[in-house]
């Protein structure tokens, strides 16, 4: 069973946050954000950003741990610009015009690419060079993890102790939570599950760490993941077909009433979705629900180790975690019966017992815990 936390002595939760918690509609911007999420789509895919002006850039940034007050962030993020816009000029022949390709201030870029009226050009070519800032910032970032003389268990105490932090702080602004709390795979699960998945032995295991945050209802679960995506990582790191949702219905509750005015204004397409089905996890049971995706969690390493490439890799890496949301009363149905965690463990095990001594085409379990 899950230990639930106390609930807050004060509550803090501003006045768009209580709204959304009562049930009131999600803006455009967390609306893309939260589908993006549930979905595990690509950021590549979109063709709007969602950034009214320089604050809201600012916060974005801060997300990636950059701080346009400090001169090496400045410099990265100029960096990183002049090597979008150089790849777009010299390999797809697109020409800038000077704003664009010089600004003044970079943040420029994110706002003009949120522009909504007009003739659209500009506000293209600014989503182009974004595009290629956010593939460009990850690829480097993946270099610098190759530089950085730090150890995996290290980098993952670093992005474990920020997300705590942010635990902390959603429950002292009062947000509905019941638990919020964190765990990390062993070496002999690491390898059951190795041995178990579809793919080959060499997979990457993406949840090394995992958070899991139970909400009191689930009409609080798209409140906490917009809470997530604003205040602890950047969503457009959210990796892309590792996403999986069989508990909240997103195209019906689009349907509603409620976002008539704004359905329109959505990135890609909207269909109502069939019912949630069984969790595409060949060893949870029938009935199991569950929200979870796979976030490259953004770590700042500078102060662990001398960084020697400033603008050229950053100062930042990524660290894969995963989390999982639910409601109070899902947790309780998935943690009863077929879909309690010791059959679950039962069927991994079985089907690793058989791939080991007998070998074999591998399949679904099929009543191999009893």
């Amino acid at each position: 069973m899950f230990d639930e936390v106390p609930p807050p002595s004060a509550v803090t939760v501003d006045a768009s946050m209580r709204q959304l918690l009562a049930g009131g509609p999600l803006g455009v911007g967390d609306l893309d954000a939260i589908r993006l999420v549930l979905k595990g789509n690509s950021i590549i895919d979109w063709n709007r950003a969602h950034f009214p002006n320089r604050a809201a850039v600012d916060r974005f940034l801060q997300l990636h741990l950059l701080d346009l007050s400090h001169t090496e962030d400045q410099r990265r993020l100029r960096f990183v610009h002049n090597e979008a816009v150089n790849y777009l000029e010299e390999h797809l022949g697109i020409t800038f015009p000077d704003d664009l390709r010089e600004p003044d201030d970079i943040r420029d870029i994110f706002v003009l690419a949120s522009h909504t009226g007009g003739f659209r050009r500009r506000q293209i070519l600014a989503c182009a060079i974004l595009k290629l800032m956010h593939v460009i910032n990850h690829m480097e970032a993946a270099e610098l993890r190759f530089q950085t003389p730090l150890s995996e268990a290290r980098i993952l105490d670093l992005a474990e102790r920020r997300i705590v932090a942010a635990a902390d702080r959603m429950r002292c602004e009062g947000f509905p939570i019941v638990a919020f709390y964190g765990s990390r795979k062993t070496r002999n699960s690491i390898i059951t599950k190795l041995i178990a998945k579809k793919e080959n032995t060499a997979a990457t295991i993406f949840d090394k760490l995992r958070f899991r945050i139970v909400t009191e209802q689930q009409q609080h679960i798209l409140p906490a993941i917009s809470w997530l995506t604003n205040n602890l990582f950047p969503f457009n790191y959210v990796i892309p077909g590792q996403s999986h949702n069989n508990l909240v219905n997103m195209g019906r509750m689009l349907q509603e009433p409620s976002y008539d005015a704004i359905r329109q204004l959505l990135q890609g397409q909207l269909r109502v979705e069939p019912p949630p089905t069984a969790e595409d996890n060949p060893f949870s049971g029938a009935s199991y629900r569950m929200i979870n995706f796979i976030v490259d969690f953004p770590v700042r390493v500078n102060d662990e180790a001398p960084i020697r490439y400033g603008a050229m890799l950053g100062r930042t890496v990524f660290a894969l975690v995963e989390f999982q949301v639910i409601d109070r009363e899902t947790a309780r149905s998935n943690e009863e019966g077929e879909n309690a965690h010791q059959h679950y463990k039962n069927r991994q095990r079985a089907i690793v017992a058989k791939r080991l001594k007998k070998g074999g085409r591998w399949r679904r379990h099929q009543n191999t815990d009893n």
